[in-house]
């Protein structure tokens, strides 16, 4: 089997064309389910590798197979994500998105390219590991139904099926050479609730010939505060909220209608379901109840995602050998979701974090900001550990 020296040493070597890699992707971001030109770039390099990639996989996802010695023995899957995020990027560096409104502000930048790099290491020592790794490239992990769900209908964890899968995500409030582990539940399902509360438009001075559906909105969402207040239990992880509310009616016209948009997120399908169906009936009922109509969308996004406990043991067994133990740390709930979850409900699964904080260079900026950015000496450190992890997992 390679050592984990060897795999360091080809890391190290290829850190600056991992660097490259990222930066390309960084400075070329597409939306999910829009990923073409990504997938295509993603397809050459992996072809430069000397591997041969299935593309087209959920039409703009793509899988490649390394096979080592005895290649049936052991599979191991890898995955990263490629696409961006609808936001407008403010940092000033070379690698800048080019394409205004979109920007890699969660870091599938960082995924994809770790990955590649992942893989070019891997294919160097094929010949010193019993059985295949698989590699996944996604798309749409950030817009429901997730791409992970749409790559397993078009059959990725088939020909061969995996034996286990493994994720790696940034964490930036992880410093820099540090990698978090978590067995069992760590993430939230997330599902979209949409509300329209259609009423009678009017007059603002002359409130009772109408019936205001601002009113009535804002009675639902407090209201609803009580759904998990007073029906789930406290030990029981969830959150219910809204961050989108338009009204368009003036200081003086209470308006037909108004939109209404939240998040639901749990840890548990059973009160995830209920809970759903009490917000339904809720937001009908007040409505109703105030001489209004609520129309009600749910959409049942990722499931909550759980680390198979003896897979994760291992994989963080495999990350102290490489780090060194003070370098692994550990990970607790998160109320944030992640479509790797639907793989973690089919195959033994690892999720884990990516540690890419620098406070001495001004890294600092959570995902999902216009400022995020990462040390790019994580590039190195995931890339090799990926590769890694994937080695000593077909070991055991």
């Amino acid at each position: 089997m390679a050592t984990i020296s060897k795999i360091k040493m080809l890391a190290k070597g290829y850190a600056e064309d991992i660097i490259k890699i990222r930066r390309h992707i960084h400075a070329n971001p597409e939306l999910s389910y829009k990923e073409y030109n990504t997938a295509k770039y993603v397809a050459e390099q992996l072809k430069s590798y000397g591997l041969s990639p299935q593309e087209k996989v959920a039409e703009t996802g793509l899988t490649a197979l390394i096979k080592g010695k005895n290649p049936d023995k052991k599979v191991i899957a890898l995955r990263a994500d490629m696409d961006a995020l609808p936001i407008v990027e403010a940092n000033d560096v070379p690698y800048k998105s080019k394409n205004e409104g979109v920007m890699h502000a969660c870091g599938h930048d960082v995924h994809t390219a770790c990955l590649l790099g992942a893989a070019k290491v891997l294919n160097e020592v094929k010949d010193e590991f019993e059985g295949s790794i698989k590699l996944i490239f996604q798309p749409g992990e950030e817009k429901n139904p997730g791409g992970a769900s749409l790559m397993i209908k078009d059959g990725v964890l088939d020909n061969p099926k995996p034996n286990q899968i493994f994720g790696q995500h940034v964490m930036p409030l992880i410093p820099v050479g540090k990698i978090g582990f978590r067995e069992g539940m760590y993430m939230a399902s997330a599902d979209e609730i949409y509300l329209k509360v259609k009423g009678k438009g009017g007059h603002g001075a002359i409130p009772e010939m109408a019936i205001d559906p601002v009113l009535i909105g804002s009675h639902i969402i407090v209201a609803m505060q009580q759904i998990i207040s007073r029906n789930s239990s406290p030990q029981t992880p969830s959150v219910l909220s809204f961050g989108k509310f338009i009204a368009n009616g003036a200081t003086n016209i209470i308006p037909e209608e108004v939109e209404i948009a939240g998040t639901f997120r749990a840890m548990n399908e059973k009160w995830r379901n209920k809970a759903l169906g009490l917000i339904k009936n809720m937001a009908e009922n007040i409505a109703i109840s105030m001489g209004a109509i609520c129309e009600v969308n749910i959409s049942k996004g990722y499931p909550y995602l759980e680390n198979n406990p003896e897979t994760t043991r291992q994989a963080r067994s495999a990350a102290e050998a490489y780090v060194g133990q003070e370098n692994v740390v550990d990970l607790g709930l998160w109320m944030g979701a992640e479509d790797f979850a639907y793989y973690t409900h089919e195959v033994d699964a690892c999720f884990y974090r990516l540690g890419t904080r620098n406070e001495s260079k001004g890294i600092t900026s959570y995902v999902h900001t216009p400022t995020f950015d990462i040390d790019e000496e994580a590039l190195e450190l995931g890339a090799g550990l990926m590769a890694w992890i994937a080695i000593d997992g077909l070991s055991h």
